[in-house]
């Protein structure tokens, strides 16, 4: 049955008037409400509407099943059959508001959990047979649904027996380390005197007793989850039919996702993990509140949380987003933890919220020398296109790029490398921003909605904040806004762009609408959250697109994912590639000459390098192990396949932990106060320099640099 909502759109501030023709009824449900507005939005504005029909409603249905049961270990056949009587309704019941398939679902879904865990409970002290010829199939997506209970039994037996032969083999290996000396836990002169060899027996029994502690914490977590999570996710089984990157977000979430993007929160400056019952610290970061106080320590348990006024809130077994609400907070309030310390005391921690910055989310800066080769180079990271987009006081990656552009300038740098490898994007009016430091003005990126002409996006300004040769570095998961700023400087032949055979392949432009403003009144039920949705996309400025092709660098240089499929493409209903007019442009600042000439000088010092040429032996083998997906669970045969891999493994366990020999790597004179602010800050910073001494690819980026500048 097809669904065409009736609404008037109204886009005012980006906002959609949905409350205005709301039907006239008593809308009692909070899901009701949230699915009709992420309906609504995703009919009006996304920018591929669908038809909501019966084949809709079988995407819906597929989705959903594969988000609730991934792997394929909880629902037989036998429960996909009492499901699928409604594989065809769902887009009737997305217009009534009606969750009759949803509701069944989390019956049967929970059901089903409780069965697995009844059957592991059973299974994990049996006696396996080891020597068995059998195998199990690791992929998924070629595996089937158990037929039946029967059937579903034997898989459970066959995915703890294969996690007990992994744990087993990794025992054994790490024993034979121990006997031989060259365990890194012991020194190699007395490793001999202090290692015990235990019996195959007693590894054995080990290795049963982790399985059983890793299965046991997945059925805990599992019984954590809500059915506002099950909602979530059919939100979102709903959403990706449209594309895979619109999301419903709860408050929380969109929370978390504003911290992630703005690299500051209002909280104590702890980052917390799951310890069976308890909450755990995993680390304290640098400079804020709990590493003042000194009190709070990593491996401290927090077992109760109090609030200024309040009554103490026992934590224990409490899942871990809920347990960050009650720590996090507004600046200036006060916390009291009750945390277990490492003795069994239990001590109360008082600390006073105040803002957090996330320092390793942030731009940062080095010089390079490398005599002999090129020296005094800028290097600058980016690890994302952050933005507080709704303070005006807020981060902007943008502005911190450019004030590290002025630290090396002012240090006469005779060239700067742009690093936005892992760069998954973020920004777009700070990548705009960004384009514009290296070229005097002109168009960046154009953005397409589905019905309105392109809208080109120019360099704010007729300023040039670095006129010199500019390398930037991308890899597979440089994505969105990483795409936008080296498509763009690709085409204004103003930069170099090194890396793997093509970038992410992400063009496409989400914006948030607020549930709340769909629906007028009910009050009572807000707040409803926020849909992410796909609203236009992005073109480069020669009319091309980036979805899914990504950007192909100029320079490209082996890399593991060489014969590995990823990116945007790997997703299921991925947006289409599509062209546009171009738009003039043109630029005087730098160009970059003789590429070919570049291109053929690096791929000569690549086939003759070592490195590389491990590298793609590494890249084939990762492809053959990734193919190779049906694993045997006799003992003998395991091991042998299981030895083979690690003995290839061996092989290349080094590759990337080799310093650049003669390659230098330093701070800037100007950032020491705050690298030597604290021992934490130190170590991060210690880390980070070696990381960069050991970079291949940053090692030929520089002899690629040094024939930029050699040619201008």
């Amino acid at each position: 049955m097809k669904f065409r909502s009736s609404i008037i759109v109204a886009l005012v501030l980006g906002v959609l008037a949905i409350g205005a023709f709301y039907p006239k009824v008593d809308i009692k449900e909070k899901e009701g409400m949230i699915l009709y507005a992420t309906m609504s939005y995703l009919e009006q504005v996304h920018f591929r509407p669908v038809t909501i029909d019966d084949g809709f409603s079988e995407q819906v249905f597929n989705n959903y099943i594969d988000y609730i049961d991934p792997g394929k270990r909880y629902l037989t056949q036998q429960d996909l059959n009492e499901l699928g009587v409604y594989k065809l309704d769902l887009d009737d019941q997305a217009q009534k508001r009606t969750f009759e398939f949803f509701d069944l679902s989390t019956v049967v879904i929970e059901k089903s959990i409780r069965k697995a865990k009844g059957i592991f409970v059973d299974v994990i002290d049996d006696e396996f047979d080891y020597s068995k010829e059998e195998f199990i199939e690791m992929d998924t997506e070629k595996r089937l649904f158990a037929k039946d209970d029967t059937e579903l039994k034997d898989h459970w037996r066959k995915m703890i027996k294969y996690d007990i032969l992994t744990r087993l083999n990794r025992k054994m290996e790490e024993q034979e380390e121990e006997l031989s000396g060259n365990s890194e836990d012991n020194p190699k002169s007395d490793a001999k005197d202090v290692a015990v060899k235990k019996s195959y027996d007693e590894l054995l029994a080990e290795a049963r007793e982790r399985t059983k502690e890793s299965f046991s914490d997945m059925f805990d977590r599992l019984s954590k989850l809500r059915r506002s999570d099950r909602f979530e996710a059919y939100l979102n089984a709903i959403t990706h039919i449209y594309d895979p990157h619109s999301d419903y977000f709860n408050p929380k979430k969109k929370q978390d996702f504003d911290i992630r993007m703005g690299g500051k929160l209002e909280g104590i400056g702890a980052r917390l993990s799951t310890d069976g019952d308890y909450t755990k610290v995993v680390s304290i970061v640098a400079g804020g509140p709990a590493w003042k106080g000194k009190q709070l320590e990593v491996n401290d348990l927090i077992v109760a949380v109090t609030q200024e006024g309040e009554e103490t809130l026992d934590i224990t077994g409490m899942r871990l987003d809920d347990v960050v609400q009650q720590i996090r907070g507004k600046k200036g309030t006060v916390v009291t933890l009750a945390v277990k310390k490492k003795d069994g005391s239990i001590v109360d921690v008082s600390i006073e919220r105040d803002v957090v910055q996330i320092e390793e989310t942030f731009a940062k800066s080095l010089i390079l020398d490398y005599p002999g080769v090129i020296e005094n180079i800028g290097y600058i990271k980016l690890p994302k296109f952050y933005s507080s987009f709704e303070k005006e006081d807020g981060n902007s990656c943008a502005v911190d790029v450019a004030n590290e552009i002025e630290k090396l300038k002012d240090k006469n740098v005779n060239g700067i490398i742009l690093d936005l490898r892992n760069n998954g994007g973020g920004s777009l009016n700070d990548v705009v921003d960004m384009s514009g430091l290296f070229i005097e003005d002109g168009p960046i990126v154009q953005v397409k909605s589905r019905i309105a002409p392109a809208k080109v996006y120019d360099d704010p300004d007729d300023g040039v904040k670095y006129n010199g040769p500019l390398i930037v570095m991308v890899n597979a998961y440089s994505a969105s806004a990483s795409e936008i700023l080296a498509a763009a400087l690709q085409d204004y032949d103003r930069a170099l762009i090194v890396g793997g055979n093509s970038t992410f392949g992400k063009g496409t432009v989400q914006r948030f609408f607020d549930l709340d403003r769909a629906i007028r009144g009910n009050d009572n039920l807000k707040p409803l959250g926020q849909v992410k949705m796909t609203m236009q996309k992005f073109y480069r400025i020669n009319g091309g697109s980036t979805q899914l092709k990504g950007v192909t660098p100029d320079i490209i240089l082996p890399d593991n994912f060489q014969y590995i499929e990823t990116g945007e493409k790997e997703y299921d209903l991925p947006m289409e590639w599509t062209e546009i007019d171009a738009v003039d442009f043109g630029q005087d600042v730098y160009v970059v000459k003789n590429k070919q000439q570049l291109v053929e000088n690096s791929n000569r010092r690549v086939l003759s390098d070592a490195r590389f040429k491990k590298v793609m032996e590494n890249a084939k083998r990762l492809k053959e192990n990734r193919d190779e997906t049906l694993i045997p669970l006799n003992f003998n045969a395991f091991d042998t396949m299981f030895d083979q891999r690690e003995e290839e493994a061996k092989d290349f366990e080094n590759l990337y932990d080799q310093k650049v020999e003669g390659l230098a790597v330093k701070n800037l004179e100007v950032d020491m106060d705050k690298i030597n602010f604290d021992d934490a800050s130190k170590d991060t910073n210690a880390e980070w320099l070696e990381s960069v001494q050991k970079d291949m690819y940053l090692d030929e980026t520089l002899h690629i640099l040094k024939d930029m500048i050699r040619n201008k």
